[in-house]
């Protein structure tokens, strides 16, 4: 078998050689013709260990966008082969610079307004249409592609390390062709700064009703003035907050989201996905919340699945997706420059992984992560804002020796051990989980673990996850003892009820010290159901692992 394949690089590389005497078809059958030769070479260079991942844009299938619905997004013609060329940066200048939506001016938002128009003008089989850019995360997000050289294998990009990457390429694309419509080559999204006390609100353009920004399938109750719920559940069953204390319980949260949970890359990138992997399916921390939880509390609370923004296989067609997108690509910049970049992944696969997209001039074009890890390469900044959520560490809700003797009396009561440890989430549950093994270096991150997480039903499913939680009216990510959240959009795969085990990775380390309980033996594991469909929740077990 090697010795045939050898042959047929050899005939490849003597057929590229022809076609570039004579030109033939302006260098795309040299250029398919290396990238075959680049795929065969692999398994001789590396034993057989090339697991990037990439789409095969010719086997595209029906998938469901929710357990219970069956969708189809795929482009016209694609069982066809079109030729692609590789991606190429953009000429260093102009720079667009991505602005805060709620600080636009009237002319940024009339040039937006009509780029917009044009785009939802567009016919559907022109890949620059509106539609066929929002059924592009339809296609990626919900298994809808199989994966290259792997027949039946799901490509979905949500849950895992490929997140912040594919997003990126999305909008990088989209953001070019809006431009290219009215020729404005420093045309930039805005992106929407839910993070910042001033931008918690939906940008007000967005629900103007006259405008090709308006989206008529939202939560209209969630409108201006009503400040974004980062850590959203349902109207049901959160409390409502005023202004000023939700904005002080988004900036808690986010801090837990930035810097104490997402302390190490998987802790905020997710899980490592590569070819052939079925077992990844762990979120980073702001792909669970806020990015999960704002996509839906902005769905309409009056369809099924909180459509448009509250299911992946229509998020996109909703037009602040894009600027929600865009604070979400600005959120993983601002993450690598406070951990002066010393977290950044290496790992060849990941690099070397590739989506295809079209550009502003209607070609396909082949793109890597490796590609999208400098926004200055890709010619884009974001105009600078302030991080408030970096001030606000949370304090504990009980002054820790008080909270230790409340816990060790309750704990006598009802114990409930990490070792016998296999439930239905029907309500509040706390744990006892043994740390008799101590991490080896001083910059491990130690996390709680909950793995075999598996979900029935249609339903958005939240449920919360504290440490040493002494007081159950202080359940606030406003409190130290909030450790993180579980956020869940069901939909994806061919299989529609297929049940995925599914892992949530909490860091810990910087709680525990606050808590006074980095030396204790054990700690004490509390789960909050945030919405009646965590009845339908069942979890295998928990256990402490560290992250070097």
């Amino acid at each position: 078998m090697a010795e045939k394949k050898w042959i047929l690089i050899l005939f490849l590389t003597f057929i590229i050689a022809v076609s570039q005497v004579h030109h033939l078809y302006m260098g795309e059958l040299a250029s398919i013709m290396l990238e075959k030769l680049q795929q065969w070479r692999k398994p001789f260079n590396n034993g057989g260990k090339n697991l990037a991942i990439g789409p095969n844009l010719t086997a595209c299938h029906s998938s469901y966008g929710r357990p219970d619905l069956l969708v189809y997004c795929c482009p016209p013609g694609f069982q066809t082969p079109v030729p692609f060329t590789d991606f190429k940066f953009p000429d260093p200048s102009p720079v667009r610079v991505r602005r805060p939506a709620h600080l636009l001016n009237e002319s940024f938002i009339a040039k937006y307004n009509k780029a917009l128009s044009i785009m939802k003008s567009l016919p559907y089989d022109d890949p620059r249409s509106f539609l066929r850019q929002a059924n592009l995360h339809c296609q990626f997000c919900t298994g809808a592609y199989e994966m290259l050289n792997r027949s039946g294998s799901e490509l979905n990009i949500h849950r895992t390390w490929m997140f912040f990457p594919w997003h990126r390429m999305m909008i990088y694309f989209h953001e070019r062709i809006l431009g290219s419509l009215i020729g404005d080559d420093t045309f930039a999204l805005p992106f929407w700064a839910w993070d910042i006390p001033d931008g918690m609100t939906i940008p007000d353009f967005y629900v103007d009703k006259s405008s090709p920004f308006f989206h008529s399938q939202r939560d209209f109750s969630h409108f201006p003035p009503r400040v974004a719920d980062l850590d959203y559940s349902t109207d049901d069953n959160d409390p409502r907050f005023d202004g000023k204390e939700q904005t002080e319980t988004n900036l808690a949260f986010m801090y837990n989201r930035m810097v104490s949970g997402a302390k190490k890359t998987e802790l905020f990138m997710g899980c490592t996905y590569k070819a052939g992997d079925k077992n990844c399916d762990s979120p980073g921390t702001i792909e669970s919340a806020p990015h999960n939880t704002l996509h839906t509390w902005i769905g309409s609370g009056l369809n099924p699945g909180r459509e448009d923004m509250g299911k992946f296989y229509s998020a996109a067609k909703d037009p602040v997706f894009y600027a929600h997108h865009s604070n979400i690509d600005r959120l993983w910049e601002v993450w690598r420059d406070i951990n002066d970049r010393k977290l950044d992944i290496d790992d060849s696969d990941w690099l070397n992984s590739f989506f295809l997209f079209y550009d502003e001039n209607l070609n396909l074009v082949k793109i890597k992560v490796k590609d999208v890890l400098d926004i200055t390469k890709l010619g884009y900044s974001y105009e600078e804002v302030d991080r408030p959520w970096l001030n606000h560490r949370p304090p504990p809700s009980v002054p820790p020796e008080q909270a230790r003797r409340i816990i060790k009396l309750k704990q006598n009561e009802n114990p409930v051990f990490s070792s016998d440890f296999r439930r239905v989430l029907d309500g509040k549950l706390t744990v006892t989980v043994n740390r008799s093994v101590k991490r080896e270096k001083v910059d491990e991150e130690e996390t709680v673990v909950v793995y075999g997480i598996v979900v029935r039903g249609n339903e958005y499913v939240k449920f919360d996850v504290y440490v040493n939680l002494s007081d159950d009216t202080k359940m606030n990510p406003k409190f130290r003892e909030f450790a993180g959240t579980f956020s869940y959009i069901p939909g994806g795969g061919r299989g529609g009820h297929d049940l995925k085990k599914m892992k949530l990775k909490l860091g810990i380390s910087e709680l525990l010290k606050d808590l006074k309980a980095d030396e204790d033996e054990s700690i004490w594991v509390t789960f909050v159901p945030r919405t009646t469909s965590c009845s339908n929740v069942s979890i295998e077990g928990i256990k402490i692992e560290y992250i070097k």
